[in-house]
């Protein structure tokens, strides 16, 4: 494995580790309220959590798209 290889690999895991951390802090942070704002309107749970869901699955998007491009580069060698 030349040099070259090793700096893809650590692109990749660098890719995949960024695209994971930063979405799963957001996730954290988006349930964490959505929760505040049931507990403090009950009735508005339902428009909430429809919300919330909707956001959290494009915050897993972008997890998708850093996994996508560490495949990407491992495919290169």
């Amino acid at each position: 494995m030349d040099l070259g290889a090793g700096l893809i690999a650590i692109a990749a895991a660098l890719s995949i580790s960024v695209a994971t951390i930063a979405p799963a802090i957001g996730q954290g942070n988006a349930a964490s309220k959505a929760l505040e704002g049931i507990a403090r309107q009950p009735e508005a749970a339902g428009e909430i959590r429809t919300t919330m869901i909707l956001a959290l699955a494009f915050m897993e998007a972008l997890t998708i798209y850093g996994l996508l491009i560490a495949f990407m580069l491992l495919g290169k060698f």
